[in-house]
């Protein structure tokens, strides 16, 4: 299955917290897109490994996404070295993606900013002929590079290098979010509060959101970094708002 998009997330919700909107976006438009989580969120404080793969599965299903794995890398120990670049490399291999989003490069979570640059590497290596890998069906994959590599902002910000309106789809991308309901809502568990499972942490979802979107003149939007220069082929792709 050869995919337009492809979203890696370091864990379970991360996909849906940076750039569900993004997402459920360019699936309206016709786009094949698909998840990787490269952890099973084992050391998260709420919930268990098995309600993490059920959260995920709906929210995939809320997205309308093709294909959602998960790599089982260890939460908080998987490191950016050749084992880790190997077998996500052969993940991007498989699906082609033209369109890779990815974890943030330094985040308040030692997980994401590695995973983003895990990704960043992989991304590159894996459109090196000389990098040999075999698929799931035992040939030797061709070698693939994405077109773009973007990464989502996660709790710090960052001046994003675009800023894509979600406006349209907004109450769809927190649907996502709210299917991770052991980690953002209250659900009569002895579980401790967390960072994330505040009702201010939600809130601050949206402010994000409002003031990325008050940029480009529209209600709601999603930030991007990119380490490459990003190129439009018209002046047409440019969302205008009156000076």
């Amino acid at each position: 299955m050869k995919l337009d998009i492809l979203a890696i997330g370091s864990h379970p919700d991360d996909v849906e917290l940076g750039c569900s909107g993004t997402l459920i976006n360019e699936i309206k438009r016709g786009k094949k897109v698909g998840i990787i989580d490269l952890t099973q969120g084992e050391l998260g404080t709420r919930g268990t490994i098995e309600t993490r793969y059920q959260e995920a599965a709906d929210s995939a299903k809320i997205m309308g996404v093709a294909v959602r794995e998960n790599l089982k890398m260890r939460d908080g120990f998987f490191r950016n070295d050749e084992a880790h670049q190997m077998q996500l490399i052969k993940v991007i291999r498989q699906y082609q993606p033209e369109i890779v989003i990815g974890n943030i490069l330094e985040d308040r979570h030692p997980d994401h900013g590695r995973a983003g640059w895990l990704i960043y590497d992989a991304c590159f290596f894996s459109g090196l002929r000389q990098i040999k890998t075999v698929g799931d069906n035992g040939e030797e994959q061709e070698k693939w590079r994405p077109k773009m590599l973007l990464h989502y902002i996660q709790d710090r910000f960052y001046e994003p290098d675009i800023i894509i309106d979600v406006s349209d789809v907004w109450e769809q991308r927190m649907e996502t979010v709210k299917a991770f309901r052991t980690q953002f809502l209250p659900d009569g568990s002895n579980d401790p509060q967390t960072y994330i499972s505040s009702p201010e942490f939600m809130e601050a979802l949206t402010a994000r959101a409002r003031s990325l979107g008050k940029r480009i003149g529209v209600k709601y939007g999603e930030g991007f970094v990119s380490k490459k220069n990003i190129g439009l082929r018209d002046l047409d792709s440019l969302i205008l708002q009156e000076t």
